[in-house]
């Protein structure tokens, strides 16, 4: 079966994360992504060589100086061939290299040019890291225990999901057949998935509250719980779920969501001191085939080892494969590009097939 995206090219001037994330999600998918790099390189090289594979597998890489009259001729020959651009940089950086579709539709006016950034194309130049952004839309502030500082997650949440929504944007505008300007930022995406708390603030006036484990604002129990031995995530959505819990757990009453919610301490309470009595994963294995969500916390390195089928092979790197299972479809593997290794265009990339590993 031929990849999905076969046949697109796509351009990326991206850096660390966000952007690279997008492009290689549409790498694994088929697309060619030729990584326009300075003559320094991307500088998520400098952090580590399995960083720079875990977001650039399968790339091309070729080396363009966008400041000079050089690499902007020779961005125009790549752009004239190509159905996409997707950029991360400041919006000043991106203006000034000529990285929009204004610029570029005079070589190719189909080009889809998606921008990447912390605050949105006009939304100026302020830093914008992906912890910067989840402290300034209110996730910092509505993470965490209660009686403690406001809390982050453990790894680049806007930044990964912002690289997902760029590769959707960028996809559709392709399908829309049209070219254009499509204009993603961090701080868009994350009030966006804030969805049903925003939803309850702006139309109820509710304000979202940190609680203790990570509880969820409705649904009762539904956080993270301290058993004999490890903690368990038990989410109860609904009362069937709640009625078989009580069944294996030989607890009785509050046969409702509602009263559950009303009556939210007196639930976990039952709860906390039933869990108490097992461990996390002894929960698991007794909950877990009755049907009802429930995991034990588990290690990232426990939970790879665990699912070994997900871990694939690039080049000398072994890295976590792509999430998105096509039926027939299996994704070409490929290492990461080295800095240059592609030329400067698309001309001598094929003069140097050899290098398209």
């Amino acid at each position: 079966m031929s990849a999905p995206l076969e046949g697109i090219k796509i351009l990326e001037v991206g850096t660390m994360l966000a952007g690279p994330y997008a492009t290689m999600m549409l790498a694994d998918l088929g697309a060619e992504v030729t990584k326009i790099e300075p003559p320094t390189g991307d500088i998520s090289r400098q952090v580590s060589d399995s960083y720079f594979a875990s977001l650039n597998r399968g790339k091309r890489s070729v080396i363009l100086e966008l400041g000079t009259a050089e690499g902007q001729r020779r961005l125009g020959e790549l752009v004239a061939e190509s159905h996409a651009l997707l950029v991360n940089l400041k919006p000043s950086a991106i203006h000034k290299l000529g990285l929009t579709y204004d610029a570029l539709q005079q070589f190719n006016d189909k080009i889809v040019c998606v921008a990447l950034t912390g605050f949105g194309l006009c939304g100026g130049d302020d830093p914008a890291f992906d912890y910067v952004v989840q402290a300034s839309t209110g996730i910092a502030a509505m993470t965490g225990d209660p009686d403690g500082p406001p809390t982050l997650p453990g790894y680049s949440s806007a930044d990964n999901s912002t690289g997902l929504t760029a590769a959707l944007g960028l996809l559709a505008q392709i399908v829309s057949g049209r070219g254009g300007q499509v204009d993603v930022s961090l701080r868009d995406v994350l009030l966006s998935q804030l969805n049903y708390h925003a939803a309850a603030y702006l139309n109820s006036g509710v304000v979202p509250q940190r609680r203790p484990y990570g509880a969820h604002s409705f649904y009762v129990p539904a956080q993270l719980f301290p058993t004999a031995d490890g903690h368990l995530a038990l989410f109860i959505t609904h009362d069937g779920f709640w009625r078989t819990f009580c069944a294996e757990a030989g607890l009785t009453g509050f046969e409702t969501m509602a009263e559950r919610s009303a009556r939210r301490d007196e639930v976990l309470a039952m709860v906390s001191d039933v869990l108490a009595t097992d461990t996390a994963t002894g929960w698991e294995s007794r909950l877990r085939p009755l049907g009802i969500p429930v995991a034990a916390v588990r290690t990232l390195p426990e939970a790879l080892d665990a699912l070994p089928e997900v871990v694939v092979q690039a080049g000398d790197y072994r890295l976590v494969g792509s999430s998105i299972k096509v039926d027939g479809y299996t994704p070409d593997y490929r290492p990461p590009p080295a800095l240059g290794q592609h030329g400067p265009n698309y001309a001598e990339t094929d003069e140097r097939a050899g290098n398209r590993e």
